[in-house]
């Protein structure tokens, strides 16, 4: 069985050399998760007109993204078509263009949870103080907030399960799986003990 980062490297590979070689400058990044392929490539930065100010810049690089969007549809779903099937994920696609981000579609998920009447007080003060317009918007707030002031030790913990995931790819179990139901030895000449 695969693990998460080689499902992630696998998945990565395949965009790599599946997209069209004109489609983004360089690879493109591509997370997954349980439900999603988010796909996120750079795209060339415009020329802007000398002396150009903030706010036509950052308007110039949305006409850009905009037209790179429109252009390129055909393209992003056939691909987004053959990723699904391979991959039983949906696909979500977006751009980075200069400074700028921008995610074309995304999937919001459901996901069931179980909170305590303190808890649920919480997001009601978010809902009640205008900051969400609802629990589930209140618990996204939340999910955000976290991710921002607590990346660094989210990171260090995505690091150590993947260590966990090496330790156990690497566990006991493994050798007498390359051996054979009879206990005769396998290709390597071991035997069931």
């Amino acid at each position: 069985m695969a693990t998460r980062e080689e499902l992630i490297e696998k998945t990565r590979g395949w965009f790599t050399g599946r997209l069209p070689e004109d489609l983004f400058e360089g690879a493109p990044e591509v997370t997954v998760d349980r439900e999603e392929i988010t796909v996120v490539g750079r795209i060339p930065e415009p020329a802007y007109t000398e002396g150009a100010s903030e706010a036509e810049k950052a308007a110039t690089v949305e006409g850009r993204i905009k037209e790179f969007r429109e252009r390129t549809r055909e393209a992003r779903m056939a691909v987004a078509r053959d990723a699904e099937h391979k991959f039983g994920r949906k696909v979500s696609w977006g751009v980075r263009c200069g400074d700028q981000g921008r995610l074309f579609t995304h999937l919001s998920v459901p996901v069931m949870t179980r909170l305590k009447q303190p808890e649920r007080a919480l997001l009601d003060t978010l809902v009640d103080g205008g900051v969400a317009r609802s629990r589930s918007e209140a618990l996204a707030w939340c999910v955000r907030l976290v991710e921002k002031h607590a990346g660094d030790w989210v990171g260090d913990l995505r690091d150590a399960m993947r260590k966990v995931e090496e330790v156990r790819e690497a566990g006991p179990d493994r050798e007498s799986e390359s051996t054979s139901e009879s206990g005769e030895p396998d290709e390597s000449g071991q035997a069931d003990a």
